[in-house]
Order: C-alpha cells, then structure tokens, then sequence
C-alpha cells in the first residue's frame, strides 16, 4: 500500500478521535471540570495545514526518500537487510530515527531557517488533536539531513520510511488536554503532559521536551521540563491570520526582510542560522520589539457570521474530499499534475481562511472555488469540466460587481463600464474554447480592454502617466516582434498588432491611475492590469511560438488573478 494511501485510510480514525476529544471536552467544560478546547476557524485551519502539508508531500517527499536512498545505496557502512527486517532490527531502526527526530526538533527551535519550517505545528493558541495535523509544508527542504546517519548505518528505504510514519502517527494522541498526567509512562514517553509543555509560551516551559516517541533524549540531553503551571499556548511571535499560505510563509519572510535591511554580510548569514528572534544590532534599533509579556497575550478570535462558519465549513469539507482523492492517486500521479492540483487545493484552503477572516464575501469565494477548476481541468486537459467551470467563473465575478457595484452606490456608468468589460471577457472566454473561434474571441477581449481603458480613464483623464504607456509600450512591441518571428500566422499579424496596443493602454491607463490616486486599491487593480497582459503574452507564447508545460495552469491563474483584482478593488474617485 502506498503512503498517500496510508495517509487516506488513517483520516477516518483521526477525525473519530477529534470528534471524541471535542465532545469529552464540551461535556467537561458544561460540568465544570475541564474546557472545550475546540473554535471552528482554529480547527479548520490546522486541519487545513495538514491537508497542504500532505499534499505538498506527495511533490517533495521523493527528495527525503530519493536522496536517502542514493547515500544508502552509495555509502551505507553497514549494508544487512536481513538484520534490519528482524523484529529487534525493526525495534533499533525506531529508536534510532527518534533519536534523529529529536535533534532535528531541536534544531527546529534553535535555529531560525528551521524554526521557519517548524512554526506552523505551533502557532495554533488552542491544544487539541486538531493541532497534531497541523503540520508544515516546508520541513523536506532542510530536514533530511538529520536522518542521513540512518541511511550511513545501513537502515534500508523501507524501515525507514515505515518507521519514519510509525513515528509520526505516535504522535498524534500526545496533542490533548483531556488526558492528564500518566505516572511511570511519563517518565519514559513523550505523553500529552509531556507535550502540553513543548507547545507553551510560558517561560519555565520554552524550547522543552522535544522528544517524539521517547522523552528519554530530553532527559539525558538536559531539555526536559516537567508540567507544573497551567500552559499558555501558540507562538510568542503570533500569526494572528486563518491564510495557511502565510502560515508556512511568515517566518521566511521576516528573515529574508531582515537580511535585506541589516548592513553587515556576516548578520545577512547568522539571521538565518542563530536562535529565532536573534536579530543584528542595526535592525533591532531601527525596528524594535516590546519583550514578550505572557500576560498580553490574547487568542486570536476574528468575529465571523454564524453564515460565514457555516459555508467555511461546507468549503471546508469539499476541499477534504478532495484531497483525498487526490492522495490516493498521488503516488501514480505525474508531477504535473500533482501540481496543478496543489495550486487548486491551496486556491480553496486559502479562500476558506480569508472568508472567516471578513476579507472575502462568500461570493468572492465561490468564484475563486470555480477559477481554481477551470484552471486544473483545463491544464489536466478535463474537458467536461473545463466547459463547466470557465464560464461560471466569469459569472460569478459578474454578479459579484454587481452586489458590489449596488452596495458601494458606484456611479452609473462606471459600473456599466465595468460590467461591459466582464461581460465582454466572458463571451472571449467562450468562444477562445474552441480554436475556430480565436479571432471573434480576440475580438472580445479587445473590446473588454477598451472598456477598462474607458473605465481606468474616470477622474484621472488619458494617460495621466506617460512613462507609464512608453512602458507598457516597450514590453508589448518586442513581445510582438517576437510572436511574429515565432510563427504568428500572417492573417492574424495586425488584429494581434492592434490587440498588443490596446492592451498596453489598458495597463498604461491603470498605472497611470494608481499613480494619481496612490492608494492601495489602485495598486491592486494596477497589478491586477498587468497580470492580464503577462496571461496574454503567455497565452500568445504557448499558441504561436512553443507549447508552455502546463500552459493552462500560468494562463488561467494569471488571468483570473488579474480579472479579480480589478472587479474587486476599481473605484470612481466619489466612492
């Protein structure tokens, strides 16, 4: 059986034992002997880390595994199958990778490049077995290395990676409230008391019992701590965000913008190596940060309407089968595809974190739900779907700039400026489905261009920014030439000519106006312009020049990103 499959069958039984776990805990907390440790946007997007997480895995798990597999093959020391498929060999091989595990947790937490991967199983402020899927997307990157004296000591593939699960499964009933402490098995074990302590922020508890099956290495190592005050939970740098796309991002982020702003070489390289929170003496002292105060901190509870839970939760549960089905096919599937279905499923799980947020409309939602399968079923070349989908997307935008056009009082005409360009993109949209039908296509999003032109032109004029069109310009006419020496068929060199212009007074117009009004929503819809331009330069590039691998995937995403931004963000200078 293969891993995702594994992974697959074992998901019934976890969301048992969480639906065990949450209703001992609402009984408790009704009793007045415990606490319901279970808010639904906490749950979801723990458990959504841990789908994108696994997802992930099924791209990047064959580094781990393929590069373990070559140092096993080229210089294990000690090359015995035979010992290693006995009972006691099966036995050592566990022990042995959770010594390595227990170093590569460390280093997790005292060092900043691999705190970066290793945050996101801790940021969540709540303890529960929720909190055990929550796991990173980023930990293959570095975090082979630890286990590269396994593969030196002859431990073959197979123990490795069986154990290697064996390890990681132990570890999902330790993430409880409800089960105290457990007298002997505690001193030998990592447990849920044990555990509670490695996951609190409080001072006595920081940076302890890293063990994953044995608690054994904390003890001989001197990182052990025994559970002695109530735990405080999360991260002393909190994410404060349901985005599983920041989850994984933020700590990269933070390091990369310290090592662009610190002066030093030698501080650009120690950033990313020294303790999380280790910052050179220049960046401290132009930015600084209160010392942390347990006493401050407060969960993280954005407010979210009864009906926003409700509909985060069907996504929700959507987007699960989803995953799903895909990590039962995963190890079968080709690389690209494995990809594209990544892209859609981080799409969805994004969306279901931003919808219980308040930063996006249900609406907003559902299209972005439809964009993300008509962009996967036309890159995996589902053509049923792919008929369904594009077109709905477009729909659902449009009667999205229509709420939001009632909602905000958008003038008359701009928003029938707006609605004629959507409308406009929408009928291209249908008619590019079919190749005989490229030039009327072309024509309508020529005619959607002008719109926005149209649109883009109110309360700023014509071209307010000139270098913004020469630009513009100077990107469009070698993108032209370029088409032109690629193949350009001969009938479509001048409707292609006079679409590359348009569209770069499109984009022109929306710099322009960015420039004028300066403002956030006029950045995004400037970007959102631009976005449409690099789709069609992809677009054109795949059609006449070379086929793109995964064409469907760069085009469409981009699009859709560029149609969105604008839909969603252009204003009239009144509103």
């Amino acid at each position: 059986m293969r891993p995702g499959q594994i992974i697959v069958l074992a998901t019934p039984v976890f969301f048992l034992l969480i639906g065990i776990e949450f209703f001992v805990g609402r009984l408790r907390a009704r009793r007045g002997t415990g606490q319901d440790t279970y808010r639904l946007p906490d749950t979801l997007n723990s458990i959504g880390l841990g789908m994108l997480s696994q997802i992930s895995a099924a791209i990047t798990g064959l580094l781990r595994i393929g590069i373990y597999t070559a140092i096993w093959s080229a210089f294990a020391l000690f090359r015995n199958d035979e010992f290693w498929m006995q009972w006691y060999g099966w036995v050592l091989a566990l022990v042995f990778y959770d010594f390595c595990y227990y170093w590569l947790h460390r280093f997790g937490h005292e060092s900043a490049v691999l705190w970066a991967a290793h945050v996101v199983h801790h940021q969540s402020q709540h303890y529960n077995l929720s909190t055990a899927l929550r796991q990173t997307s980023s930990g293959v990157l570095l975090g082979w290395i630890f286990y590269l004296p396994m593969a030196l000591a002859g431990v073959p593939p197979l123990v490795f990676g069986a154990v290697a699960l064996i390890d990681l499964l132990y570890q999902f009933w330790v993430h409880t409230e409800q089960v105290g402490k457990l007298g002997w098995f505690d001193r030998w074990f990592c447990s849920p008391s044990n555990h509670r302590v490695h996951h609190a922020v409080n001072d006595r508890y920081i940076d302890r019992n890293y063990g994953g099956v044995l608690i054994v290495w904390d003890r001989l190592f001197g990182s052990f701590k025994e559970e002695d005050e109530p735990c405080v939970y999360g991260t002393r740098s909190p994410l404060q965000s349901w985005d599983p796309v920041w989850a994984n991002a933020e700590v990269y982020w933070s390091l990369a913008r310290d090592t662009w702003r610190t002066r030093r070489w030698s501080d650009k390289l120690r950033i990313w190596v020294k303790p999380p929170g280790w910052r050179p003496a220049d960046v401290a002292a132009a930015d600084p940060k209160p010392p942390f105060d347990i006493s401050q901190v407060r969960r993280y509870e954005p407010r979210a309407s009864r009906g926003a839970q409700v509909f985060a939760a069907m996504q929700f549960v959507a987007l699960l089968g989803g995953a799903t089905a895909f990590l039962w096919y995963s190890d079968t599937l080709p690389f690209t595809s494995s990809l594209v279905w990544l892209v859609a499923l981080t799409a969805g799980l994004w969306a279901t974190g931003a919808v219980l947020q308040g930063r996006l409309s249900v609406i907003e939602v559902l299209f972005i739900d439809a964009a993300a399968l008509a962009t996967a079923s036309g890159a995996l070349g589902i053509a049923g779907l792919h008929f369904v989908f594009k077109p709905l997307a477009l729909v659902i935008l449009i009667a999205f700039a229509l709420v939001r056009a009632r909602s905000t009082n958008m003038p008359g005409r701009f928003a029938l400026l707006l609605t004629a360009g959507l409308v406009a993109s929408l009928a291209g949209d249908v008619l590019l489905m079919w190749p005989q039908f490229f030039v009327p296509g072309l024509v309508c999003f020529l005619l959607a261009h002008v719109a926005y032109i149209a649109l883009f032109v109110s309360g700023v004029g014509l071209f307010p920014l000139r270098r913004a069109l020469a630009a513009t310009l100077a990107i469009g006419v070698p993108m032209y030439a370029f088409l032109w020496w690629g193949g350009l068929p001969s009938g479509l060199r001048v409707p292609v000519g006079i679409y590359v212009v348009v569209i770069a007074c499109m984009a022109a117009q929306a710099l322009g106006r960015a420039a004028v009004f300066s403002d956030a929503s006029a950045r995004r819809v400037a970007v959102g312009a631009c976005l449409f331009m690099l789709s069609d330069a992809l677009l054109a590039t795949n059609r006449f020049v070379s086929p793109l691998p995964v064409a469907s995937l760069w085009v469409l995403a981009s699009y859709y990103a560029a149609q969105w931004l604008i839909a969603a963000n252009v204003r009239s200078r009144s509103i």
